[in-house]
C-alpha cells in the first residue's frame, strides 16, 4: 500500500512543477509589461512635427468646367521631437485637397524609421488628371485662380508605431493638414523654374491629430 501511495505522489510532482514554472511565467511578463506601461506613461510621447517647406507647380489646369488637372512637388519636413522614443512610419500617404475634396491621386512615402529627435525631409509628387470637381467647387476655384489666389491643403493620412527601448507599440493613424496658398498673374509670390515650373516657398506648420 505504501508503495502505491509514493507512486501515485511521484506522478503528481511533475505537474506541480510544470504549474510553478508556468505561474513564474506570467508573473514575470506581466511584470515586465506594467514596467513598459509605466515607462510609457512617464515619458508620454509627443506627436511629431510636420512642415511644408514648398511647393513647385507644374500644371495647374481648370479651364474645364468641372474638372481639374494639376500637378506639384511638394517639400516636406517631418521632425520627431521626443528623447527617448522612435517612430516608425508604416505608411503615410499625401495628397493634395480643395474645399476638402481630393483633387490629386495619393502619393506614398517609403516606410521609415525616424530616431530620437531626428528630422526627415521627403519631396514626393502628387499629380491629377482631369479630376472631376463638383460644379460649385468649379465656379469658386475658377473665381479664386482668375482674383489671383487658390486656397489648398496638402494632408498627410497613415498609420505609426512608437518604439521605446525593445518594446513597440501597436499602429497608431496619424493625420496632417498643411495650408499652401498658389497665387497666380501679377499676385504671384512664386519663383519661375525652368519654363513652365513656379515654386512658392513656404515655412507652414501642419496641424498633426493621432
Amino acid at each position: 500500500m505504501s508503495g502505491s501511495k509514493d507512486c501515485g505522489g511521484h506522478h503528481k510532482s511533475p505537474w506541480k512543477n510544470f504549474r510553478r514554472v508556468i505561474s513564474c511565467i506570467l508573473i514575470l511578463l506581466l511584470l515586465v509589461l506594467i514596467t513598459i506601461l509605466l515607462i510609457w506613461a512617464i515619458l508620454r510621447p509627443s506627436k511629431p512635427n510636420f512642415t511644408l517647406l514648398d511647393t513647385t507647380v507644374y500644371a495647374f489646369n481648370a479651364t474645364t468646367f468641372n474638372f481639374l488637372t494639376s500637378n506639384f512637388q511638394i517639400t516636406v519636413r517631418s521632425e520627431n521631437p521626443n528623447d527617448d522614443i522612435g517612430i516608425y512610419y508604416d505608411r503615410l500617404d499625401v495628397y493634395a485637397t480643395y474645399r476638402n475634396q481630393e483633387i490629386t491621386l495619393r502619393t506614398r512615402f517609403p516606410p521609415t524609421y525616424q530616431g530620437h529627435n531626428e528630422v526627415n525631409i521627403w519631396s514626393p509628387i502628387i499629380y491629377g488628371t482631369m479630376v472631376p470637381i463638383s460644379p460649385e467647387y468649379s465656379v469658386a476655384l475658377g473665381a479664386e485662380q482668375m482674383a489671383g489666389s487658390v486656397f489648398l491643403v496638402i494632408k498627410i493620412d497613415g498609420r505609426l508605431r512608437w518604439k521605446v527601448g525593445t518594446f513597440v507599440t501597436g499602429r497608431y493613424h496619424i493625420h496632417a493638414r498643411c495650408p499652401a496658398y498658389i497665387t497666380f498673374g501679377e499676385q504671384s509670390h512664386g519663383v519661375l523654374v525652368g519654363e513652365n515650373a513656379v515654386k512658392f516657398q513656404f515655412y507652414s506648420r501642419c496641424s498633426v491629430s493621432l
